[in-house]
């Protein structure tokens, strides 16, 4: 990143349990570590601390994280973050929310999110593109189905007014969903590996960490909303 570009705002949503946090570190790391960023690259918040979110002419972009928390339980930095996220849309600051972040986002922009009826989803499922998606900058040219990492229990139950859904799954309506040419979120984990995905799993959950999916395609999706912040003019639809 050149010194004439602003950071990459991480916005870490809480912290993992800490036999979590003991094997796999916390989310920032894994984003850190999946996008492979300097030091120079990016600055972390974390709202649930108290710390104030990031001026809008101070980042290039932001990047929610997941969170053991839930959005229905409303918590005061969850509120303050939903706020900022309504802010930040009319900035058209670029937006990229992963699980929490995902229905965080949804929720701060009129939708409804509650417990997935369908129970939960959990492990390395396949999500399948929707009509529109080919024509997304972040995920074109990517095949119509493809294996992601997936923790949650609740989920984006209805879009916001004028979003777009680009992908579902068997037990999710709102994979992906687009909220305008600068903003969107997965319901899925581009950041996991299988070892985060492991240190993850409640205890006597089944999970087989020998069988590696590639998940590529769904990391893909998260480096191209990172190299479009270099890039500006790629990042709009």
């Amino acid at each position: 990143m050149s010194s004439t570009q602003h950071p990459l705002a991480i916005i870490q949503l809480e912290c993992p349990p800490t036999p979590v946090r003991e094997r796999v570190g916390e989310q920032a790391r894994w984003f850190i570590e999946a996008l492979e960023l300097a030091p120079q690259d990016y600055i972390v918040c974390r709202p649930d601390r108290g710390e104030t979110l990031p001026d809008f002419n101070a980042i290039s972009g932001a990047i929610l994280s997941g969170s053991w928390a839930m959005v229905t339980d409303h918590a005061e930095w969850s509120e303050r973050t939903a706020a900022w996220l309504r802010a930040t849309m009319e900035q058209a600051l670029p937006l990229f929310g992963v699980c929490y972040g995902h229905q965080l986002m949804a929720y701060a922009l009129g939708g409804e999110v509650g417990d997935n009826p369908r129970g939960w989803e959990r492990g390395a499922l396949p999500v399948a593109l929707q009509p529109g998606a080919p024509f997304d900058p972040l995920l074109q040219a990517l095949p119509s189905s493809f294996p992601v990492w997936l923790s949650h229990r609740q989920t984006v139950l209805t879009p916001p007014a004028g979003a777009q859904v680009l992908a579902r799954s068997a037990g999710d309506d709102c994979q992906i969903i687009r909220y305008g040419p600068q903003a969107l979120s997965v319901q899925f984990h581009p950041e996991f590996d299988a070892r985060i995905m492991q240190a993850c799993q409640p205890a006597g959950a089944e999970f087989d960490p020998a069988a590696q999916p590639d998940t590529a395609y769904a990391r893909l999706i998260l480096q191209r909303f990172w190299h479009s912040l270099r890039q500006p003019a790629q990042l709009s639809a």
